[in-house]
């Protein structure tokens, strides 16, 4: 999880300071040194740390704070409100010409993820009805061009290549015009990188963006190399003039550093951040919401985003009513599978959750893929009617199934027991859900309920 250390630092700091009923000064400036040490050991460059405290001091020990009645909270609001200016304030959207195609270049060291990237981006403006061009100009590293043509394979949008003996400049220049020719509103050039930063990598840079002016120029930067991804998008910056930075691989056991920092040390903001490998794992990018997120206070707003473009409104009504009257079949889990499918990894979703982090047995909570994949394996096992009525699964049935699956009789049956469990607790589930609601969730799942692929 990204951010995962320094959540749990600022949360425990936090947990102090909400545990007093008056705040001193010197309670403010242990605090703040907590904080401090926190975001450096998180990667964020010092300037940008001593700055961001320096700003939050200045707030917090004023007289409307110290006198508050509830001065805990209102330092963590200062916080939140800093942490969201300091990774740019609003969220940035990308530009788009007056006249289409909009062309964006894409840049960055190799192995950042920017072939990756480009058809992530290309599938999120798919979602937004547009109709992107990938452009194959990384004509130096081996089967570069083509992961692009696997990747628009995938997503079904066209990729133009010339293949390796043309100069990406030249290939650049001909896919703006195919774009034009073909009712391409947008252009995405996917380029070269190196593994480091050099001269000729710049200046194949510099021609593309002499030849085709992009109304974007973005870096992508792997997240994972903390301080050096920062380093690497302000040497870019100076010789190309980024217009925005995608920091990939935000999902994985990354500090947080270069979301913290990037934006304060180049002055580019960041407008996406990929948190996975699948090819819809791109989102926008909301200062807010990553703080939010960062101080371990969840963030709802994406988890409906991503909930009213992914589910069925009817479905979901109708799977409510049989979840209440606990005729909830494996029919109907095979089809709730395929929905979370598209939302994205579940411990990713539980992460957006205000508190679920705190919750007892969630924190360590992870979704094992292949386990996932056997409980699926196991319910595609069953007949049309065995799915509609689980009561039938009798002995014999059940060892059928288990053949059919590649599964122990043993896995089978914690399956369809997990299942009773999970319908009978879904049965009242909906009572859970009033004044007493966080409570009563809180216990069943405190008490050893286990999802039937967790």
């Amino acid at each position: 999880m990204a951010f995962e250390g320094l959540t749990t630092r600022l949360q425990n700091v936090f947990g102090k300071l909400r545990g007093k009923g008056k705040l001193s000064e010197d309670d403010v400036n242990e605090a703040l040194r907590e904080v401090r040490l926190a975001l450096l050991e998180a990667d964020v460059n010092f300037k940008v740390v001593k700055e961001f405290i320096a700003k939050i001091k200045e707030r917090a020990v004023g007289q409307e704070v110290l006198k508050s009645f509830t001065p805990g909270m209102v330092v963590v609001e200062i916080v939140n409100k800093e942490l969201t200016e300091l990774m740019g304030g609003t969220q940035s959207k990308l530009a788009k010409a007056n006249k289409p195609p909009t062309v964006i270049m894409m840049a960055g060291l190799q192995g950042a993820g920017k072939t990756t990237t480009t058809g992530k981006l290309a599938k999120l403006l798919q979602k937004q009805n547009h109709r992107p061009l990938l452009v194959a100009c990384d004509i130096y590293r081996p089967a570069a061009i083509k992961q692009l043509q696997v990747l628009g394979d995938q997503i079904k949008a066209p990729v133009f290549t010339m293949g390796d003996q043309v100069s990406p400049v030249e290939i650049a220049k001909s896919a703006l015009a195919h774009a034009k020719e073909n009712g391409n509103d947008y252009v995405l050039i996917d380029t070269a990188g190196r593994l480091h930063i050099d001269e000729q990598l710049m200046d194949e840079l510099k021609q593309i963006v002499a030849e085709v002016q992009p109304h974007e120029i973005l870096l992508v930067v792997d997240a994972m190399t903390g301080q050096d991804a920062v380093n690497v998008a302000e040497s870019f910056h100076k010789q190309l003039e980024l217009t925005g930075v995608v920091l990939s691989k935000l999902d994985g056991d990354t500090r947080g550093g270069a979301a913290i920092s990037v934006k304060a040390v180049t002055g580019c903001p960041i407008k996406f951040a990929a948190l996975g490998e699948k090819i819809d794992a791109l989102e926008p990018f909301h200062p807010d919401r990553m703080a939010s997120r960062i101080l371990g206070m969840g963030d709802m707003l994406t988890l409906i985003e991503k909930a009213r473009s992914s589910i069925d409104e009817e479905k979901a009504k109708e799977m409510e009513k049989k979840l209440r009257n606990a005729e909830f079949t494996f029919e109907d889990f095979l089809e709730q599978m395929e929905q979370m499918k598209k939302l994205g990894p579940l411990d990713q979703l539980l992460e957006m959750i205000p508190g679920m982090n705190k919750m007892k047995g969630m924190k360590d909570f992870k979704i094992d893929d292949k386990k996932m994949a056997r409980t699926l394996a196991i319910v595609k096992s069953m007949t049309t009617e065995e799915k509609r009525k689980p009561e039938l699964l009798n002995a014999s049935r059940r060892k059928r199934i288990a053949l059919g699956s590649g599964n122990s009789i043993q896995e089978v049956n914690r399956l369809i027991k997990q299942f009773e469990d999970m319908r009978k607790m879904m049965k009242q589930f909906s009572g859970m859900m009033g004044g007493k609601g966080g409570k009563g969730l809180k216990g069943k799942l405190g008490k050893g309920f286990k999802f039937p692929f967790g």
